[in-house]
């Protein structure tokens, strides 16, 4: 049976969502049809090779912006109700009929959320992180009534979402969502804990291809220069300051290393202040965003990845992440924290080693372990990617995830999938 899947997106195309797309060519690969429905569009200046390989912007929609001020939407709202209504008047129409929806109507979200080219139907509406999901509810009620909602949450939307709208921010989703996944145990149980029915929530982790990252058994460099690298937005949550200074310690010791930040961000400015201040710009570099192929040509260069999660300000907080799953693939030695859903990646010890949130002192103490003891290195990489084929095979977890659409599909709501 051919599957009509909705995937419910933020941003698209996105460098940093990778798992997004992975999940959508899987399923595409497996002989079903897939639309991609996003509130903004992304930068299409660097996309990944995915998204052109499999004409991915050909099967996109974009919403219209809902302006927060009730006022500006009102006004903004006249423009996209005469730009509905010449396209699909009666479907328009319907979308304001208040006394069907009710506040939905009386509050512009159907409108804002038509698409009045859209002549399909839906068997599946996938909205990746929890922050989609109002999207979602409002684009089945106006489109594809008959649809199974699936949610996934990933990461901020279970943690600094909550913590900024409240425990009750996902009361309405819980009781008309179908199903739920989420990346890792620890935000299943985050979910469960507000409220989401524990027979209607499994983990469903996010994939890695394996086969495009090789794994090179890492030994001491033939130049003695030690390179270290970490790949991620320059925010908070990321805590690539607290790499930066334990490297600044270990130069003490080790002058002979090299440490390469991929990314950008917000912070940006104020880690390039911080290299500045430490007198490491020899040594430290922001090299920017970074596609696939440039990133792997770099970690292959490198021995050592280091991913310091913390939990923000805001509450933030990461799932296992997938340029921690692909370092390990590729056989680095890895160091990252006791945070969020990454101790269920990382055995501390076998497959790489994990330090306390915000511990300078502790990075740069496992960071001289390893330089200090390279005999270590191939069996530590082994393990790191027998850990990732194991739990996070990409083909597997793709056939899974079909396979759970079905499920839904045809699942008698009052049991669970676990039963």
């Amino acid at each position: 049976m051919t599957l009509q899947i909705a995937f419910i997106v933020d941003d698209f195309p996105s460098l940093s969502q990778t798992f997004v797309i992975n999940q959508i060519v899987g399923t595409i690969e497996r002989g079903h049809q897939v639309d991609i429905y996003a509130e903004k569009r992304g930068d299409t200046a660097k996309v990944h090779q995915a998204v052109l390989d499999y004409h991915l912007l050909e099967r996109t929609y974009y919403f219209n912006r809902i302006p927060d001020n009730l006022l500006w939407r009102s006004l903004k709202g006249i423009g996209v109700l005469l730009n509905n209504f010449l396209k699909a008047p009666l479907m328009t129409l319907r979308s304001l009929n208040f006394f069907k929806y009710g506040l939905l109507a009386l509050s512009l979200r159907l409108l804002y959320t038509l698409i009045p080219s859209l002549n399909k139907s839906y068997d599946i509406i996938h909205c990746q992180f929890g922050t989609q999901s109002f999207r979602g509810m409002w684009f089945r009620q106006i489109h594809a009534p008959k649809a199974k909602l699936i949610t996934t949450f990933r990461g901020h939307d279970i943690s600094v979402f909550v913590q900024k709208k409240g425990d009750r921010v996902y009361d309405r989703l819980f009781n008309t969502g179908d199903f739920f996944l989420a990346n890792c145990e620890f935000f299943r149980q985050k979910a469960i804990q507000i409220g989401c029915d524990p027979k209607k929530i499994i983990v469903h982790r996010s994939g890695l291809d394996c086969s495009r990252f090789i794994f090179i058994p890492r030994h001491f460099p033939a130049d003695d220069r030690i390179r270290i690298a970490t790949t991620g937005r320059l925010v908070e949550k990321k805590g690539i300051e607290y790499v930066i200074r334990a490297v600044a310690k270990q130069l003490k010791i080790t002058p002979n290393i090299e440490y390469n930040i991929i990314g950008d961000g917000e912070l940006k400015a104020e880690l390039q202040q911080l290299i500045d201040e430490l007198g490491v710009g020899q040594t430290v570099h922001l090299l920017g965003w970074k596609n696939e192929r440039e990133i792997i040509e770099i970690l292959n260069q490198t021995q050592i990845f280091i991913a310091p999660s913390i939990t923000a300000k805001n509450g933030d907080r990461d799932a296992p992440i997938n340029v921690l799953k692909e370092a390990m693939a590729m056989g680095l030695l890895v160091i990252s924290t006791y945070h969020g859903g990454i101790p269920e990646l990382v055995e501390d010890g076998v497959s790489g080693f994990l330090v306390p949130e915000r511990d300078a002192d502790a990075i740069a103490e496992k960071l001289n372990y390893i330089i200090e003891h390279p005999e270590r290195w191939e069996t530590m990489g082994l393990s790191g990617r027998d850990r990732v084929e194991a739990c996070y095979n990409l083909d597997k977890l793709n056939n899974e995830l079909v396979e759970i659409y079905q499920q839904v599909l045809k699942i008698d709501l009052k049991h669970s999938l676990l039963e």
